[in-house]
C-alpha cells in the first residue's frame, strides 16, 4: 500500500466516509499536487506514526489551528477529534486553554466554530 493510500485511509477514518468523495470532486490539475502532498506526507507519513495516538494528535491540531487562525482546517479537525474519541467536554477545555495562550479573539473563533459543529451534530444545546 502506498503512503497516499495509507493517508487517504486515515483521512477517511478521521473525517468520515463522505470526506474523500467531496475532496475528489474538488480535485483539478492545479490543486492535485497539494491534495497528494496532504494525503502522502501529512496523513500517510505523520498521522500514521506510532509515537502519538490519534486523539492526542487531534488535541494538538486543535490548539495549533486556533493559534494559527485557520477556521476551515479547525472545523475539519474538530470533526476528526470527535471521531478520534475526544469528548465535547475535552474540546471545550482545549479551546479554553487556547484563550490563555493564543488570545481571547482566537479562542472565541474556535468556540464559535466548535459550537456550530456541535449543534449540527446534536451534541450541544
Amino acid at each position: 500500500m502506498s503512503t497516499i493510500e495509507i493517508g487517504e485511509g486515515i483521512m477517511s477514518e478521521l473525517m468520515g466516509e463522505d470526506y474523500l468523495p467531496k475532496r475528489a470532486a474538488q480535485r483539478d490539475s492545479f490543486n492535485d499536487v497539494l491534495q497528494d502532498y496532504s494525503a502522502e506526507v501529512c496523513f500517510g507519513r505523520v498521522w500514521s506514526r506510532d509515537g502519538l495516538d490519534r486523539k492526542l494528535r487531534s488535541v494538538i491540531n486543535i490548539a495549533m489551528l486556533v493559534a494559527l487562525n485557520r477556521p476551515n482546517q479547525l472545523r475539519h479537525h474538530l470533526e476528526g477529534a470527535l471521531n478520534n474519541g475526544c469528548s465535547v467536554e475535552e474540546i471545550k477545555e482545549i479551546l479554553l486553554q487556547t484563550a490563555v495562550y493564543c488570545g481571547l479573539p482566537a479562542a472565541s473563533d474556535g468556540f464559535r466554530i466548535a459550537d456550530e459543529l456541535m449543534r449540527e451534530r446534536g451534541l450541544a444545546s
